[in-house]
């Protein structure tokens, strides 16, 4: 058996924020619930979040993980000081603890699967992650015999000149034999610089301990300020993007290009520069997205163009064009072969097969039939003031450019609604409707100018 413990206590001051330091977002997710998404390949049999600073917040954060069991540490003391708040909830536990931490969100679950593998296969009482780094400052240094054992752990702050030279970094990730583990906790000492209690401080006890190096450094970086953050974020975004143009997706420029590792994306999808792909947003095959597009928890069907637009919480069928500059909220759903053109914006609107909506529109809580053709500057007026009110528009309707209707209002089938007009009553099928005022026009009437006013 295999416990997980993630410690997600500390507040994190170095971010400058009243946000708990794991809950902070990484791509998408919170930086902790990437660490439970490095544990894919593990399946634990039980999983413990050690939480402290408004841990109310990150309780509430992780609610959709039911599975969790959350452990308070009062007071943050160090490493090894959390993982004593566990000798009580693990009293009975009999296996393996692998120890993370909340602020560390770049491990591949890959990684924690070999470490495991070499802590079960090796049989040791302890096996730690190590990296070698270019630039260790800052990190604790491993030091081990030729067999990878290890000997000796040292803090960065408590390392001499001389250990400092050492490359071999410890990146906070333990697995332990927990009985062996539970057995040394007790004896933790806090005489050190920081008065603390330090994880490390078991390797000294327990016997063996291994290191094992981890092959690609960065997946060990730690989160402690927004520039950090901000490089992680880089680092997530190169995987992602070579992981797309390796499946067959074409990134024109993929440092201008961000995309969530949430989205997914079909092959020969094209995605132009300035484009952002978030959320749980899904684009299929020969799909065209951009340049300067925003795409967010929503699904594209095939062979959609979307230029210089934002979709979000959105679905758009095949073959249809969008763009530019028009804006998809709120549950919107466009059928197959649309058209939504130049500065339209479709709000909670329904709209049928091979409609068109060209340029300049609005349209909110409106449901269209099929090869409806909305006129430029047509508007839906669906607020009264206090509540919202649908439209329906039945199939291959027609409005004239500048027309209004006003919800509540159906309008049928095969309708002409004739430029500029304002509809406020219901429409039945097959009809003209003009409703706007009589034009009246004056002959030889003009403004007069000042020099032909009577004088005063």
């Amino acid at each position: 058996m295999v416990a997980v413990a993630i410690l997600a206590a500390g507040r994190g001051t170095r971010m400058k924020s009243h946000l708990p330091k794991v809950l902070h977002p990484l791509g998408g997710r919170s930086l902790v619930e990437r660490v439970l998404q490095s544990l894919a390949e593990i399946q634990p049999s039980r999983q413990l979040i050690i939480v402290g600073y408004r841990s109310d917040l990150v309780q509430e954060a992780l609610s959709p993980y039911p599975d969790l069991e959350f452990v308070e540490q009062t007071e943050q003391l160090g490493t090894g000081h959390a993982v004593q708040q566990l000798l009580s909830p693990l009293v009975d536990f009999e296996g393996d603890l692998l120890v993370l931490n909340g602020d560390v969100p770049l491990l591949r679950p890959q990684t924690l699967k070999s470490l495991l593998h070499t802590h079960q296969t090796k049989q040791n009482a302890a096996t730690i992650l190590t990296a070698q780094l270019p630039d260790p400052k800052g990190y604790g240094r491993v030091f081990c015999d030729g067999q990878n054992i290890v000997t000796q752990i040292v803090e960065d702050r408590d390392c001499t000149a001389a250990q400092k030279q050492n490359r071999r970094i410890n990146a906070g990730v333990y697995c332990f034999r927990w009985a062996d583990l539970s057995r040394v906790l007790p004896q933790l000492q806090s005489n050190n610089d920081q008065q603390e209690y330090y994880l490390t401080d078991t390797v000294s006890i327990l016997e063996p301990v291994m290191a094992v190096d981890v092959e690609d450094h960065q997946e060990i970086l730690g989160i402690n300020d927004r520039k950090q953050l901000a490089n992680a974020y880089s680092i997530l975004q190169t995987r992602v993007k070579d992981d797309w143009m390796k499946a067959g997706v074409t990134l024109i420029d993929p440092d201008s290009t961000t995309i969530d590792d949430t989205v997914q994306l079909q092959p020969d999808v094209i995605v132009e520069p300035q484009t952002h792909l978030r959320g749980k947003t899904l684009i299929q095959a020969g799909s065209r997205i951009g340049p300067g597009s925003l795409i967010e928890n929503s699904q594209i069907g095939e062979n959609v163009t979307v230029l210089y637009s934002v979709v979000t919480d959105s679905t758009v069928a095949a073959n249809t064009r969008i763009g530019p500059y028009a804006h998809l909220r709120g549950q919107v759903q466009v059928g197959d072969g649309c058209r939504i053109g130049n500065f339209v914006e479709l709000k909670k609107t329904t709209l049928g097969d091979r409609t068109n909506v060209a340029h300049l529109s609005y349209l909110g809580d409106t449901t269209t039939g099929e090869r409806v053709n909305v006129g430029a500057g047509t508007i839906t007026a669906n607020y009264d003031g206090v509540n919202k009110h649908p439209t329906q528009i039945g199939d291959r309707t027609k409005t004239g450019s500048n027309s209004v209707l006003v919800a509540p209002i159906t309008v049928g089938a095969d309708v002409n609604i004739a430029a500029g007009s304002t509809v406020t009553e219901d429409v039945p099928n097959d009809c003209l409707v003009i409703a706007r005022a009589r034009q009246v026009v004056k002959p030889g009437w003009r403004l007069k100018s000042r020099s032909e006013e009577p004088p005063q």
